[in-house]
């Protein structure tokens, strides 16, 4: 297990899913977590979206392990409203170490039907969102003085190509882009950064009518187990779907000791997705 006691780490997207994984991970390593999250439906997602309750969920297993969780509703396309609750945050807590670039949606349409609002979505939340997240971030971590640690979450569609997706993959392609760039500029200051790609994970952005009208098309009102032998089918280890701890111990792995000269990488956790 590593050790982050006294750190402090932002987590967005952290009201439930992977976010909350994360943020229960670090917590659980020793650190205080900033944990944010929209917490209302986002327009043209066709999935329900996390909310203020889940929020309050990831906030009390924070505090199960007797840390800090300072708790901030916020949409990560707006970079001012991101900035301010970020400073106010820092300023209570103290310090950050860790940023969790996590916030992400997925939307999926065939690409000549995607329209501006579907595409400005996708893009907006998946990347844009992430590098004003790391931007925010990115001061504070510098302004400590004592190196630190970024993580983005990416995608295994990264990988290879799927369909109906482009809006998704591209976010996700410049995700990458964005990492590569920062970990150049951030390493004089002794900060890291890297990308984790999960594949396919057991979260509501998978497990939702939308993903199971895809993948099941000709069964009648599918669900869980009505998909799961397909997803089986896309991974050469034997699952359907990772779980949010296996991301976030990957996370847990590069923000600590452990990746302490681990920078500009691309982390893969995708149970053979592809198939090797």
């Amino acid at each position: 297990m590593q050790d982050l006691t006294g750190k402090v780490a932002l987590v967005t997207g952290a009201a439930r899913g992977q976010g909350r994984s994360h943020a229960t991970f670090l917590a659980e390593a020793g650190a205080d977590v900033i944990v944010l999250d929209i917490c209302r439906q986002i327009e043209t997602v066709p999935y329900p979206t996390a909310t203020a309750e889940d929020l309050d969920e990831t906030v009390a297993l924070v505090e199960k392990y007797d840390r800090r969780a300072y708790r901030i509703e916020c949409d990560v396309r707006d970079p001012a409203a991101l900035t301010n609750s970020l400073d106010k945050a820092v300023v209570d807590l103290g310090r950050l170490d860790i940023a969790v670039l996590n916030a992400g949606v997925c939307e999926i349409t065939p690409a000549e039907s995607i329209t501006p609002e579907q595409w400005n979505t996708v893009i907006g939340t998946n990347l844009s969102g992430a590098f004003f997240a790391a931007q925010a971030a990115m001061k504070h971590i510098v302004g400590g003085k004592r190196g630190g640690s970024m993580v983005f979450v990416g995608s295994a569609s990264t990988l290879t190509p799927v369909e109906s997706m482009v809006h998704y993959i591209a976010s996700k392609h410049g995700v990458v882009g964005v990492a590569k760039a920062l970990a150049k500029e951030l390493a004089r200051h002794q900060i890291r950064v890297n990308v984790v790609h999960p594949t396919n994970c057991d979260t509501p952005m998978i497990q939702n009518s939308m993903i199971y009208d895809l993948f099941a098309p000709d069964v009648d009102q599918p669900n869980r187990d009505s998909v799961e032998p397909v997803f089986k089918t896309l991974a050469a280890l034997d699952t359907p779907w990772v779980d949010p701890a296996d991301i976030s111990r990957a996370v847990l792995y590069l923000v600590g000791e452990s990746g302490r000269y681990v920078t500009g990488t691309q982390l893969e956790i995708t149970a053979g997705y592809p198939l090797l």
